[in-house]
């Protein structure tokens, strides 16, 4: 195995110190309070398991009821939603760690089972092929309300207060969701976005409500303390694709260096069995295009990522599945100790089991 010196070395983002440079990457768990989205009192426990990650980005946040798409699935809108993380970041804290609220929306992956029997509202009434769990059980997803341009700044503002509610609960950052097929992903490509007044069309009217948002919540936050996740190959679950992918991120890498955000979050692959040759990766270019710390995310281990350090291609490397099964996962790679066997039927479901019951090393 390489030897993790890149890997395990402390990393400056912004003003906050990090311990090392292996990030803790977004997961649902699917584990909130079935009462109002809150999050569960077992998430203290699993974020501190955690907190050896050089940095911890939550699980995916919705910043507003319209913004729900899963069941079980935290916001951060509420009251009640704000004094459960609360308990998370005091805690990650008191275990010397840093967290970020991941925030996001939905858009038109969603059902309106969970919007009171109105439809999910997306950029354009495009539908996926594709299903959801309700509580109702499994159902297919259907075709989305297209967004009237009156309403873009309504949901621009449910960013915005989301940021100022995270700011509350005491999280040290955010970072906005702009991957997977999401509402900011759905304005962005040209695949899902197909309208004809100054939010679609080029790429620049394409880009324009992600920006919004991310200035509506560097208002809040300064630019340094958020970051933004990019997913630039085609979604296959998300129905996800664009004519110009290199063209589209290489913009919207631009334009999040100049307004100064921390970092920029690619991920590279959709599972750790299918990352991008280096012919079709986009990410070297969105390494020259964004001034700020890039994190590489897509099915990379303790060799592949001190590699892609020591090459310069990354700052920091994202781990989910790893971190998910391994609590410690920083020890495992300075000691170079097996990894703990993820339980893949317990990833969205079995409470304890498989979230808080990984077992560290002794």
């Amino acid at each position: 195995m390489t030897d993790p010196s890149n890997l395990l070395v402390p990393f400056r983002l912004g003003r906050l110190e990090l311990k090392n440079r292996m990030v803790m990457a977004p997961m649902t768990r699917s584990r909130a309070l079935t009462d109002g989205n809150v999050p569960n009192p077992l998430a203290v426990t699993y974020y501190v398991q955690r907190a050896s990650a050089g940095l911890i980005v939550t699980e995916a946040t919705q910043v507003s009821p319209q913004g729900v798409g899963y069941i079980r699935t935290p916001g951060i809108h509420s009251p009640q939603q704000v004094e459960g993380w609360k308990k998370v970041t005091d805690a990650v804290h008191a275990a010397g760690g840093v967290i970020f609220a991941q925030l996001w929306h939905v858009g038109r992956i969603s059902h309106p089972d969970f919007h009171d029997g109105q439809l999910p509202v997306a950029p354009s009434a495009i539908a996926v092929d594709g299903e959801v769990y309700t509580w109702k059980g499994k159902t297919r997803i259907v075709t989305p309300r297209a967004l009237e341009t009156w309403e873009i700044p309504g949901i621009v503002e449910q960013f915005r207060q989301a940021a100022e509610n995270a700011r509350e609960a005491g999280f040290d950052g955010v970072e906005l969701h702009g991957s997977n097929g999401y509402l900011l992903d759905q304005f962005l490509r040209d695949g899902s976005n197909r309208r004809t007044d100054a939010y679609g069309g080029s790429i620049e009217n394409r880009a324009r409500f992600p920006l919004e948002v991310v200035r509506a919540v560097v208002d809040v936050w300064g630019a340094e303390r958020v970051g933004y996740r990019v997913l630039p190959q085609p979604f296959p679950y998300g129905g996800m694709t664009d004519s110009t992918p290199v063209e589209t991120f290489s913009y919207l890498a631009r334009e999040l260096s100049r307004l100064g955000l921390g970092y920029l979050h690619v991920t590279e692959a959709v599972s750790g069995k299918d990352v991008p040759s280096a012919e079709r990766r986009i990410t070297p270019l969105l390494r020259k295009a964004f001034q700020g710390a890039l994190i590489v995310n897509g099915g990379y281990d303790a060799q592949t990522g001190e590699a892609a350090l020591a090459r310069g291609e990354a700052d920091l490397v994202a781990y989910g599945v790893p971190f998910l099964a391994n609590p410690d996962l920083p020890e495992r790679f300075r000691r170079e100790a097996p990894l703990n066997p993820p339980d893949f039927t317990t990833f969205f479901s079995g409470e304890e089991k498989g979230y808080t019951d990984y077992p560290a090393l002794q």
